[in-house]
């Protein structure tokens, strides 16, 4: 409650609306007013009115109050402005800038919009551990914990892939999850250590039905959220207007950064191009080539694109591309220079998939950190026979981002990674 004169301003997540309070009406209780203070809660009965300026108004015939802040709120006018203090201080952000409580009311609707999108496809949504003894799935690097009750070493998932591909083995054939997932990596506009990610496989679909979900996906929430096929995103107008524009990795590679396939399918030529552009030498084939595509093509990709045929090398889980065995059937969808989305072919074929692991053993044993170790368990659950399969995972927060131009990952979070205050 915020009051001036014999008027107060009440306001919650709907809106605001103004009480008036009549002195000779309210008798001692008109004393108690005075006590009151920006941000403390009341409660109050009358009748509707129409003041002098024409605005709804309660003229309070009785009032109760229901809870009082003893922290002042920040000034009305300035607000909490400080960067840092509104991450920490959320709950205050929350109450001071109206603007960042309507982007998580509307991450609310996003992904509740996404989810109807997804069952209307008959799709089921599942749950699958937080706690793995193997954290696969993804090249990154996971956060270790310890389970007393077993007294063993666990590890905090960094994707749900193998798990929900396990449900496909199991006749689910068509499930999603949007869930937490926990990377042991750095903090930046678009990476937090912990984020939201949908995942979703369906059986009996390749990647090119789902290239076709995915852009129907994306141009729903579009539509749903502005109302069209445009959103804006700092200064630029982005169309999602299907269809989607298609470049082969390759092609990109070679558009953008004018390199030749023999040289980017070879370690030795990546880790020439490395220098070229200054970037310090890379420990695997795989880790090269992410970091050439990121200087090379992301920045180009300010429009929906989707990115298809990624090296065999870049893909230890995707199934390789009929007539190229050195390509997979994979894409990846980039909007405003990053990416939104990530879907292939799955790899069904356990013998390939044991000899992909039993190559990232040796990148693991090279250095890379962030190639995980191999879930021999999931190799047994191919060899009872996985459907054809295509799956995808897309980034709920820097998809959020996108629809409320939010340009750091941070103002989507409700609570991002904070480093503690020093005591």
């Amino acid at each position: 409650m915020s009051l001036r004169g014999p008027f107060a301003d009440v306001s919650d997540r709907t809106g605001r609306f103004q009480l008036y309070f009549a002195k000779k009406e309210l008798g001692d209780a008109f004393t108690i007013l005075k006590s009151l203070d920006r941000g403390d809660f009341i409660g109050a009965t009358g009748f509707v009115f129409r003041t002098k300026m024409g605005d709804l108004a309660l003229h309070v015939r009785s009032f109760e109050v229901l809870g009082k802040g003893l922290a002042p709120l920040p000034d009305k006018w300035h607000g909490l402005v400080d960067i840092e203090k509104r991450y920490r201080q959320r709950y205050v952000d929350l109450i001071v800038n109206p603007h960042v409580r309507d982007v998580f009311m509307q991450r609310s609707k996003i992904i509740a919009a996404m989810r109807r999108f997804i069952d209307a496809q008959g799709f089921y949504e599942c749950e699958t551990p937080t706690l793995l003894n193997v954290a696969g799935g993804a090249a990154a690097r996971p956060f270790l914990t310890h389970v007393n009750a077993l007294d063993i070493e666990m590890t905090l998932r960094i994707a749900t892939e193998l798990n929900l591909k396990r449900l496909i083995v199991g006749g689910l054939e068509r499930v999603y999850e949007i869930g937490r997932i926990f990377r042991n990596e750095g903090i930046d506009a678009t990476h937090n250590p912990e984020f939201t990610m949908l995942e979703l496989y369906a059986a009996y679909w390749s990647v090119h039905e789902m290239m076709d979900f995915n852009e129907a996906l994306m141009a729903h929430l579009v539509a749903d959220v502005h109302g069209g096929d445009t959103l804006m995103y700092k200064e630029d107008a982005i169309s999602f207007k299907r269809p989607f524009a298609r470049v082969s990795y390759l092609d990109a590679m070679k558009q953008w950064g004018d390199l030749d396939r023999e040289t980017l399918l070879s370690f030795a030529g990546t880790q020439k191009v490395l220098v070229d552009y200054g970037i310090p030498p890379s420990p695997s084939h795989a880790h090269a080539l992410d970091k050439i595509f990121e200087r090379v093509v992301e920045p180009e990709l300010l429009h929906p694109t989707f990115i298809h045929d990624y090296p065999v090398v870049l893909s230890p889980l995707a199934k390789r591309k009929a007539g190229d065995p050195e390509l997979t059937d994979r894409y990846e969808l980039f909007c405003a220079s990053m990416e939104v989305a990530n879907a292939f072919t799955e790899l069904n074929d356990p013998d390939d998939q044991r000899q992909r692991f039993e190559l990232q053993i040796a990148e693991r044993s090279a250095g890379d950190d962030e190639v995980p170790p191999p879930d021999w368990d999931f190799v047994n659950a191919l060899e009872y026979g996985m459907p054809p399969t295509a799956g995808i995972g897309i980034g709920v927060d820097r998809l959020v981002m996108l629809l409320t131009n939010n340009a750091s990952i941070r103002d989507v979070l409700l609570f991002p990674l904070q480093r503690p205050l020093s005591t």
